[in-house]
């Protein structure tokens, strides 16, 4: 029999590498562990340790085996993924840098995707957002917790930043990408948060050119110094300003899926067959639906999104050249990855028509 190791958490100075297959089409690859951030609300130090690093070395035969398997799309997953480089072997300096890991991974072979997951926007820096605007691989889609839109709560979380960095970082990504998708983490009824502050963050997020929002609502958890703080907010309080954010995200994803009517995009179909459809992404993360075929399954697509229907309304005609391909159309559906939109039993969002270019 094999012997199991195990040590206490704040102990773990080491790595070990690993990744999961979520479906035949997208893999999950985990590239670091651990945090050395003390954010007030956060348990995730208590739970995971410090920061700490796979080897580039690891982490490039991981992605090399996903590829052996045909996979398309690798997401890069961290609890911390912008500190990537820091305990890479047992130590707390870096031995390479995010960019270094992003850099080497454009290199695999077979993966046709790579996907950046969650980033703290003090650590996504200017040269990520280059390289991906300008690489084969990685996709326009950044997903960067904001948590507040107040810098007074900003700091009571003792997070690393203040709005004017973060608002910075989304006109960067949007310069170089236009077209990229951004979705916001947010926490409501955070301890001392005033209606004001709230609606500071209400504002702030209405104003920016996002795309969509993860709604936290705020829970005291132990060992954390903000169930220590004054100002406790009233679990009504929360869930109404969470229902706000919420109503929000809605306007937000609607806005963006409309700025992609008339473009082109490339969908990857994945491989569940819900109630008769197949789903997809684009690579800058419009969730797509089609009636079920398995020969989608796996593949890449190249679309224009050309209409909505959902209100009988006709925004752009298909275009002609789409006819010289001799491809077949079919109805694909916008929809939200995690509920409806205006009409709760509604599970489509909007139609869109489309063209095949390609495959």
């Amino acid at each position: 029999m094999g012997e199991i190791h195990a040590c206490e958490i704040e102990e773990a100075n080491f790595y070990v590498g690993s990744y999961s297959i979520g479906d035949r089409t997208r893999a999950f690859l985990k590239v670091q562990d651990g945090c050395d951030y003390k954010c007030t609300f956060c348990t995730i130090p208590l739970a995971r340790g410090i920061s700490r690093s796979d080897r580039l070395e690891s982490v490039l035969s991981n992605a090399r085996e996903i590829s052996e398997k045909g996979i398309r799309e690798i997401v890069l997953t961290g609890v911390n993924i912008g500190d990537y480089g820091k305990g890479e072997f047992g130590n707390k300096k870096h031995d390479h840098t995010f960019y270094e890991l992003i850099e080497s991974l454009e290199g695999v072979e077979g993966i046709s995707r790579l996907r950046i997951s969650s980033i703290e926007p003090n650590l996504l820096k200017n040269e990520t957002i280059e390289f991906v605007s300008q690489s084969g691989k990685f996709v326009p889609h950044f997903h960067i917790p904001l948590q507040s839109g107040s810098d007074s709560i900003l700091r009571k979380m003792k997070r690393r930043y203040n709005r004017s960095l973060y608002t910075d970082r989304v006109e960067t990504i949007k310069r170089y990408m236009p077209h990229a998708c951004i979705g916001v983490d947010v926490i409501v009824g955070f301890p001392g948060e005033t209606e004001e502050e709230f609606l500071e963050t209400y504002k702030y997020l209405s104003e920016m050119d996002i795309s969509y929002l993860h709604v936290f609502t705020y829970s005291e958890r132990p060992n954390t110094p903000a169930i220590e703080m004054d100002g406790r907010v009233d679990p009504k309080v929360r869930q109404k300003r969470s229902k706000m954010l919420r109503g929000l995200s809605v306007k937000k994803r609607r806005a963006f899926y409309e700025t992609q009517i008339g473009t082109e995009r490339t969908v990857l179909f994945e491989a569940e067959n819900k109630l008769g459809y197949i789903h997809g992404f684009t690579e800058n993360y419009v969730k797509v639906k089609a009636p079920w075929n398995p020969e989608l399954v796996n593949t890449l697509h190249k679309i224009r999104l050309t209409e909505i229907d959902e209100d009988g309304i006709d925004l752009a005609q298909e275009p002609r050249s789409l006819n010289t391909w001799g491809c077949p159309k079919i109805d694909l559906k916008f929809i939200r990855s995690n509920g409806s939109f205006r009409n709760p039993k509604m599970k489509a969002w909007k139609t869109m028509r489309v063209g095949w270019l390609s495959s």
